[in-house]
């Protein structure tokens, strides 16, 4: 960068740099290794002899979509009930072929997005997911209805990656695991832990099957990533103040400026971009802690660098006591390492 070989660049929250006096050539084969969860999720993105990059992902929440579309139908028949304008009701609506219900399109959409996100730095060519595979039982109708949903969810994603031209291998949980004892690899038992152990290492071996033979991880560091979520804009709250007076409420515009956002700040340095007042000051959010840093900044202190739909938390190495792993990152914190990405 300082002899102008590479300038710099961001893309949804990730910094990198892109050569400038490259404009072709070849490149090698790149695989990404998906390991599904209902909590956490691994992804590594590595080639036949080096790992790139491992990401601990927080997966989506069905259960709060469910509740929020649940809260827009009843909102519309309360307002059909009102004198103010509403939707019409649009009755016996036959739903298309391949409809996946909107919590479980959810979660398997964030997989797809995070795919495309590594796509767009790196030369991918195979997918490898390890599949969820739970047989249905006579008479358990509450347990087959449960899978059901993930059976679809599953089938969208696979359509979606033959689609968009990759080589897709899946592996049963059992042959995923069968994989980490032959290299002599670790796996945490603690689900919630973010380090290269729980979910990555699977996320790994997974790709290195597929794409290299390498013995053990070259990289564990961890980076790990949580989805931003944002209220939606509503009509006005849906329970009303003294008076009767409904106000405005939520969106993910925040003068013109997409909320999540991140910006360098003259004071605060790089953060992210919050609500706002209605006429010219925003809110700041820590990119790292997301705590609000201050009500009313001013859009002339500020300079936008990229959107991003999740925030990077952390970046973690891998070891066996959660302690050590804190004490790394609190040393990554004093020397502005995470402050950089």
């Amino acid at each position: 960068m300082k002899s102008d070989k590479a300038i710099p660049r961001h893309l949804k929250g990730l910094f990198y740099i892109k050569l400038t006096d490259r404009s072709d050539g070849d490149t090698q084969s790149v695989a990404v290794g998906i390991d599904p969860g209902s909590s956490f999720e691994g992804y590594t993105v590595k080639s036949a002899t080096r790992t790139f990059l491992n990401v601990n992902s927080l997966a989506a929440n069905g259960k709060l979509i469910k509740k929020a579309i649940e809260a827009r139908s009843n909102s519309r028949r309360a307002r059909r009930q009102r004198k103010n304008p509403y939707r019409a009701n649009k009755m016996n609506r036959s739903r298309s072929k391949g409809w996946v219900p909107p919590s479980t399109k959810a979660r398997w959409q964030l997989k797809l997005n995070i795919l495309k996100w590594f796509a767009r730095l790196y030369p991918v060519s195979n997918v490898v997911v390890e599949d969820v595979n739970v047989t249905t039982e006579k008479g358990g109708s509450r347990r087959n209805s449960a899978f059901s949903a993930i059976q679809a969810g599953k089938n969208w994603l696979y359509s979606h990656i033959l689609a968009l031209g990759y080589s897709l291998t899946t592996f049963k949980g059992s042959q995923t695991a069968s994989f980490r004892r032959r290299l002599g690899l670790f796996k945490t038992k603690n689900k919630a832990s973010k380090l290269f152990d729980s979910h990555c290492v699977d996320s790994w071996v997974l790709a290195n099957e597929v794409l290299g033979n390498q013995l053990k991880p070259d990289l564990t560091h961890v980076l790990v990533l949580k989805p931003l979520t944002h209220t939606r804009r509503q009509l006005h709250r849906l329970n009303f103040k003294k008076g009767g007076t409904r106000t405005r409420y939520g969106g993910t515009m925040s003068l013109g400026i997409q909320r999540g956002t991140l910006v360098e700040h003259v004071k605060y340095g790089k953060c992210l971009i919050g609500g706002n007042d209605g006429v010219n000051r925003v809110s700041l959010h820590s990119n790292i802690s997301l705590s609000r840093l201050v009500q009313n900044a001013k859009l002339t202190d500020l300079q936008l660098i990229s959107h991003s739909p999740w925030l990077l938390v952390d970046i973690l190495r891998s070891c066996k006591k959660e302690k050590n792993a804190r004490r790394y990152n609190r040393y990554l914190l004093r020397n502005s390492l995470l402050g950089n990405m």
